[in-house]
């Protein structure tokens, strides 16, 4: 049975930091200073080593690659147990939770959210440590970067439609197509990164284009998590609005409401430990487009349409709100 729901809302402000976090890759904002222990580390050499560096906890590493974790909650159990002479590899976490290189800065705040931890090891394709990203970190690598593209950004400060004017047309709209392929988180942002550099170049309101670039990105990666062949992201540009579409061939949803509802994801366990298919994606399109429609047959696919209207500057709208 076909599956549909249709929302209008109104546009919600998104700014520089929301998109960073979407666009920015965790190798550009990490630290590659890495103090590790090997596991046969003592407990006591190891007080030395975090007291000496000033951090409460390292990664565990043999042969380059990540082992175990030893914090100094496990320093102060081990000193209390005077078991300070045995190896880090007695009282380590085997089960470490990363993040890698390539992967876009929202998975290492996903990450951090899910789990509460103060710091995530990041490792390389290989699984090879590559360094360590904390908070700060995250912090410290958005303000370079909303620093970098604040100069860049006034530069491009006139609209989309004023590249459709130039051409007489009574019907004038550019058709953007990206192919995106199931499971391949190595090239998940791909397509919206490239949307955005081409939206960039025609003048898209950069508020606005923060809005779609965030939507873009959640549209790709729901093709990548939950597609069984990927799908086409399809972008329609015409001068008074850019319409978002997400098309696949399967297995589709059998209730469109419950995809909608925050949190829920059908996502595999497998998919969740990488830090994706947390449940948002969908919202988080709802809640940056102006429309959003989405159509659904179990078996068959699903497309999903969103719509921002482009005849307005941002800038006006939120003062109309105001």
């Amino acid at each position: 049975m076909n599956g549909m729901i249709m929302h209008t809302i109104g546009t919600h402000d998104i700014n520089h930091v929301h998109e960073l976090v979407y666009e920015l890759r965790v190798s550009q904002i990490m630290n590659p200073d890495v103090v590790s222990v090997s596991p046969d580390t003592t407990m006591k050499r190891l007080m030395e080593i975090l007291r000496d560096n000033k951090i409460s906890g390292a990664p565990v590493v043999t042969d380059g690659k990540i082992v175990g974790v030893i914090s100094i909650e496990d320093l102060i159990k081990s000193l209390a147990s005077q078991r300070a002479e045995e190896s880090v590899e007695r009282h380590m976490t085997r089960d470490v939770v990363t993040v890698r290189t390539d992967e876009h800065v929202v998975q290492a705040v996903k990450l951090f959210a899910r789990y509460g931890y103060g710091r995530l090891p990041v490792v390389d394709k290989d699984g090879k440590l590559s360094g360590i990203v904390t908070g700060s970190d995250i912090t410290k690598g958005l303000l370079v970067a909303l620093d970098s593209q604040f100069k860049s950004e006034e530069i491009r400060r006139y609209r989309a439609s004023h590249v459709f004017e130039d051409i007489a047309s009574d019907l004038t709209s550019l058709v953007l197509h990206f192919q995106v392929a199931p499971r391949d988180f190595d090239q998940g942002g791909r397509a919206s990164s490239t949307l955005k550099r081409t939206l960039q170049r025609l003048g898209v309101d950069p508020a606005l284009l923060r809005r779609i670039n965030v939507s873009a990105y959640e549209a790709e990666m729901n093709l990548i998590i939950h597609t069984t062949n990927g799908g086409e992201l399809r972008v329609e540009i015409s001068p008074k609005e850019l319409v978002l579409v997400a098309e696949d061939k399967g297995p589709g949803i059998a209730d469109i409401g419950e995809a909608f509802r925050p949190g829920y994801s059908t996502a595999p366990d497998w998919v969740r430990e990488l830090g994706f298919g947390a449940g948002m994606g969908l919202c988080n399109i709802k809640r940056y487009c102006d429309r959003i429609s989405m159509v659904s047959e179990p078996g068959k696919g699903t497309t999903l349409r969103a719509v921002f209207e482009m005849n307005e500057r941002e800038d006006s709208r939120e003062s109309q709100k105001a």
